[in-house]
Formats: C-alpha cells, structure tokens, sequence
C-alpha cells in the first residue's frame, strides 16, 4: 500500500499541486501548523511542507513503518526539520500533537472512512482546529482507468469491466457530517484527473501495474474466465502486451475534496 501512494503522489503530482493551491487560496492566513491526519507515508504531508514553507507539518499515522518511509523521504527532500511524526490510533483519545496552540490546517486525505466513528474524529478536529482554520477531507472515487478500450488482449472494455466488477461500495458524501460537527463546509471540489504518458511522467507503467494488481486480487469471483486470463496477461511483464511495455497508458481519475472552516 504505502508504494501504491507514493507512486500516486508522484504520478498526480499536478493534481496534489491544484489540491493544495485551491487550500492556500481559501486560507486567512499563511498557516503555521499543519496536522496530516492518518498520514500514510505522508504524500500529503509532502505536498502540503512544499506548498506551505513557513509551516511546520505533524504526521499522524498508526502505522511505524509507514511513519518510518515519510522520515526517509523528508530527509530526501530536505524538509525534515518541518515534519514530525507521530504514531497514535485516532480512533481513540487523540494525544497531544505538540506545543504551539491549535492548528491552522488539517489534511484527512482517504482516510476518514476508515475510521470506526466519523463524528467523534470530526469532533476532535473540530477542538484543534483554530477559529478560521481549514480541514481538508479528500476521498478518492475509485482506482484511475490506464487502459485503452481495445487491449489487443481478449474482450475490448476489460477495464471498465474490472471497475464494475470491484467499484461496490456506495461514493463517500462528508457534508453533513462536517456540518454536524459545528465546521461550515466552503466547498465541495470535484477533481478531474486526465494525464497522458507525458504528464504522467515515468513512473506510470508502474502506479498502472501495482493498481490493476491490487484490483486483479480481489476480482477472481467477479469476472469471467476470459477476463481473468486477459488480465493475467497484461500483468506479466514478460508478455508483449503486458503493461510494463505499453506505450498506450493514460490516467483517468477523480477525487473529491471537502474543504470546511471552523467558525
């Protein structure tokens, strides 16, 4: 997993770009501490030290070993002493994050729906929020789309079939939750993603193979046999057609953010 979000991070590196210009647009003022909650590797927490040079950012994640490759990649991109980390369970009591007073921009990136009470974590951002701060909740619709229609393996549509197949669960809407914990919501922004080979950069081959293997294992009851085959084709690297060796890949993606003020 913490692979699969860096080679996001670097392969969306226009849309984490966009995400955190449409942030500093919406901001009183520049902010002075971020808080990255359920950080991951902290792509996020990146991107936001990058956009914000005066911030220092607070990682939080329950994973050490995800708190582990942000500490490496800070230090590889020369904002370590911006980016702490802290390892907690934010489904319990929140500990304290540090001295200096509430915080003046919280980023919750694909993480508030795994948590066991959405209300009690928005609550909890609510109280170290500052008034005026900003919490971003972002949410990915579902894994980005990287193959032509037409594969030259077996059934044209196989993509769309796999999505259909694996895409189950219900979109996320977080309005009126963040409304129910006292924060008012400025926007709900839709993201766009469409990035060819050359905005996408070189580490597209990559981020497509690890996506449709991540979909691949959970789709061996969902599609037919065919499908199945045409699938394992295109993720064997020794094949022709396999993934790795196309020069026909694009991402196509969406993700939405909320962006909600604390009165």
């Amino acid at each position: 997993m913490a692979q699969l979000l860096e080679l996001d991070a670097e392969v969306l590196a226009p849309y984490l770009a966009e995400l955190t210009g449409c942030l500093a647009d919406l901001m009183h003022r520049a902010p002075v501490r971020i808080l990255d909650l359920g950080s991951g590797p902290g792509t996020g927490s990146l991107a936001l030290a990058h956009r914000f040079p005066m911030a220092a950012v607070t990682a939080v994640d329950i994973s050490p070993q995800m708190l582990h490759r942000l500490d490496k990649q800070a230090a590889a991109h020369g904002v370590a002493d911006r980016i702490s980390t802290l390892e907690a369970d934010l489904d319990e009591q929140w500990p304290q994050t540090g001295q200096g007073g509430p915080y003046d921009l919280m980023l919750a990136a694909a993480f508030l729906h795994h948590v066991a009470d959405p209300a009690r974590t928005l609550a909890q951002a609510f109280e170290r929020l500052r008034p005026g701060g900003l919490l971003a909740v972002t949410e990915m619709d579902f894994f980005p789309r990287f193959l032509p229609e037409d594969t030259g393996i077996g059934r044209p549509g196989l993509e769309a079939r796999l999505h259909a197949a694996t895409n189950t669960q219900p979109p996320h809407d977080w309005t009126d939750r963040l409304t129910d914990a006292g924060f008012t919501v400025e926007a709900r922004r839709p993201f766009e993603i469409r990035l060819d080979r050359t905005s996408a950069g070189p580490a597209l081959s990559s981020y497509a193979q690890v996506c449709l293997a991540k979909l691949r294992s959970h789709a061996t009851e969902v599609l037919d046999t065919d499908d199945l085959a045409a699938l394992d084709t295109l993720l064997d690297e020794t094949q022709p057609h396999s993934i790795v060796r196309r020069a026909d890949l694009s991402v196509r993606t969406s993700r939405t953010t909320w962006i909600a003020r604390r009165p």
